[in-house]
């Protein structure tokens, strides 16, 4: 009966998956069409002083918080978060949760440069950008790998976790971490609305995906052990 919750668990998984994964189709579809330019581009405006478009709506202090809060899905920081993550559990010897790690952050990385290279969509011109980017924008590299490396971290912690309003916490703050991310992208004017919605869903896609096949492989693992130890166990009986 133990195994029910966790097949019904898998399955919803599997659900969001392959929801995201539909979604991010659906939206690059429509990002290759052109169908999505025109929201885009109201949306960024709209983020915009009317007298001048170089000057953000919000307070003073805002533009400078969104640099810092930007920074959380830059390759530097989450390269030293995922370079420290690895050897604390290379120190612990949890051997399947660091391949977990660094499979998921290096296949989603490179994911993400061959979608940047198959659709590559120029950056927003309607607004001026508040920081420099030079890569193709489609899609949101800073939202999709925040989402690949907070989201497959927080899985790990929230695997610690005994209660389930602790998971809950745990999965929450990584959320929100990704979220924060991809808004900042759009207020700085670097990258479309669609463009961090397509990071989003892929990211999300792929956070998910290398989480069950690292709980299958366990799985199997597992079920491998105990055959050979039965047949050990069977083979020293009189």
């Amino acid at each position: 009966m133990r195994g029910i919750p966790t097949l019904l668990r898998q399955h919803a998984v599997v659900l969001v998956v392959c929801v995201a994964s539909f979604a991010f189709l659906r939206l690059a579809g429509e990002v290759r069409e052109g169908e999505t330019l025109r929201l885009d581009e109201s949306i960024l405006r709209s983020l915009r002083t009317a007298a001048d478009p170089a000057v953000p709506i919000g307070p003073a202090w805002l533009p400078e918080a969104a640099r810092n809060l930007t920074a959380l899905g830059s390759w530097p920081v989450l390269g030293l978060i995922v370079l420290g993550v690895v050897g604390f559990l290379a120190l612990a010897r949890l051997w399947r949760n660091l391949l977990l790690v660094v499979g998921a952050t290096a296949g989603g990385f490179l994911l993400m440069m061959a979608l940047k290279r198959f659709f590559d969509r120029p950056r927003p011109t309607v607004v001026p950008p508040l920081v420099t980017e030079t890569t193709p924008s489609f899609p949101s590299g800073h939202a999709m790998m925040s989402a690949v490396v907070y989201l497959t971290l927080g899985t790990l912690i929230a695997q610690l976790c005994a209660r389930s309003w602790e998971r809950v916490y745990v999965m929450g703050v990584a959320g929100v971490l990704v979220v924060l991310v991809g808004l900042t992208r759009v207020y700085l004017g670097v990258h479309y609305p669609s463009d961090v919605l397509g990071g989003w869903s892929v990211g999300l896609a792929w956070a998910l995906a290398s989480g069950l096949v690292a709980q299958r492989l366990r799985s199997r693992s597992h079920g491998f052990r105990a055959e050979v130890l039965g047949v050990e166990d069977a083979e020293s009986r009189p």
